[in-house]
């Protein structure tokens, strides 16, 4: 059974920083490339970040350049997504997605979706 268990969303302050994790079973993490998308209250959900199966490539939506960061751990099953100098625009459930396609930015590229866990930023 394939499951992505996100965690580390909380409620912080502008400024502040998260460190948010998902962990991976029931699949082969090491041939996925993994992705962070989040989806804010009234909103699309939006692509924030991916990283490859070997970590050689890493993708960041505009939202995300210069301020978050996407790492993963092959041996952990796990990949994580730190976040800072959080805005209250970063707002959202955030959700992290497993990808067996050659590409890995969109939401058509990923089979596997966690449940999310909610970042709130407060002004």
């Amino acid at each position: 059974q394939v499951q992505l268990v996100e965690s580390g969303g909380g409620v912080v302050q502008a400024g502040d920083s998260l460190r948010l994790s998902c962990t991976a079973s029931g699949f082969s993490f090491n041939m996925y490339a993994m992705g962070w998308f989040r989806q804010a209250p009234g909103k699309q959900r939006e692509f924030v970040a991916s990283i490859g199966r070997r970590s050689t490539n890493t993708y960041y939506g505009d939202s995300a350049q210069g301020r978050f960061i996407i790492s993963r751990d092959n041996v952990r099953n796990t990949v994580y997504l730190q976040l800072n100098s959080l805005k209250p625009e970063d707002t959202a459930i955030y959700f992290c997605a497993a990808s067996g396609n050659y590409y890995f930015t969109t939401e058509p590229d990923y089979e596997f979706w966690g449940q999310g866990t909610t970042v709130t930023v407060s002004s």
